[in-house]
């Protein structure tokens, strides 16, 4: 026990001192803020959920006092609880039958764990992502106008002064800012969660510490019921004012979690390409470059959710030789 509340401990002021860093202004203090729950998430794969508990507790008690309430209940919302929530799910697991009756004779044996599938992991991550940009809007305003005029007043003194272009184009610059803000939020709080959970989950396996088999990344599958949530999110869209601006967000929460299964699908086509590895490497480097083929890889989950591209060349594939 002394060693889960002095890892949660470090673990949690490593994680408030990383978004604290934020208020230093300095560029790598971005970096730093954005793997916050890090730390959080070590403790938590690897010494339990309630070291993150515990850690997360002592980080926003140690914030309050310095940066005030709403600072330290913002690293609670952003880095402790998804922190703690994800470590949890990550760990959970429940017994399997191995198709032997108890009381036949048989000598007992030991069931195997059953684990909390990735891609409902993926799908809460998408919902942590949603929630805390929409929080983060609503502290703007409770309207769309008043969100949208904050919003414009920001790229005004972050972009109006610094332009060379004319003043319609520059009007026309902030205004597009402004409509793909609240999807590019969460569009990118969306991936530095699944990184850092990806992070934390691999330090703990290089420890030893991670009480759990790595799992298969490239099975991950969304629970079906998710399809049907983009549609309806997708038809708020159109609504327009406050819905809209929150469907908006929910909408690229979850596009951003069909990418992700899309890159899934990538790795399970290309598994018998021999050069699979520049293809995969390239593939990464255009879409971190230029961004917007990303969409392909949504195009690529969201097909595989409808057809199972996975599970037909999985089927094709002739099963492997038996090991002499």
């Amino acid at each position: 026990m002394i060693a889960i509340v002095l890892m949660a401990i470090a673990a949690g002021s490593a994680s408030a001192l990383m978004f604290a860093s934020i208020m230093s202004g300095a560029l790598i203090s971005l970096l730093l803020f954005y793997l916050a729950p890090l730390p959080l998430m070590v403790a938590a794969l690897g010494w339990g959920p309630l070291s993150a508990t515990i850690g997360g507790i002592a980080a926003a008690s140690g914030l309050i006092p310095v940066f005030g309430l709403p600072y330290g209940i913002a690293f609670a919302v952003m880095v402790a609880l998804p922190a703690w929530w994800l470590g949890h799910l990550a760990l959970l697991g429940r017994p399997m039958t191995n198709g032997v009756a108890p009381g036949d004779g048989a000598a007992p044996v030991a069931p195997d764990l059953e684990w909390y599938p990735v891609g409902r992991i993926l799908l809460w991550i998408s919902g942590f992502a949603a929630l805390t940009t929409m929080a983060t809007l609503l502290t703007l305003g409770t309207d769309a106008e008043t969100i949208t005029g904050a919003l414009r007043q920001f790229f005004l003194r972050v972009i109006g002064p610094h332009s060379a272009a004319p003043a319609g184009d520059t009007g026309q610059l902030i205004d597009a800012l402004v409509t793909i803000a609240p999807a590019g939020a969460v569009i990118f709080a969306t991936v530095t969660l699944t990184l850092n959970l990806w992070l934390a989950a691999r330090i703990t396996a290089t420890s030893g510490r991670l009480h759990r088999p790595w799992p298969d990344l490239n099975s991950a599958n969304l629970p079906p019921m998710t399809l049907a949530a983009s549609c309806v999110a997708i038809a708020l869209c159109f609504t327009g004012g406050l819905t809209a601006m929150l469907a908006l967000i929910v909408t690229a929460a979850l596009m951003m979690a069909y990418a992700l299964i899309g890159f899934a699908v990538l790795h399970t086509l290309t598994q018998t390409l021999k050069s699979r590895a520049f293809w995969l490497g390239a593939t990464y480097a255009v879409m971190v470059v230029f961004v917007w083929p990303v969409l392909a890889m949504v195009f690529l989950g969201l097909a595989d959710a409808v057809f199972g591209i996975r599970l037909r060349i999985l089927q094709k594939r002739p099963p492997p030789l038996p090991a002499s």
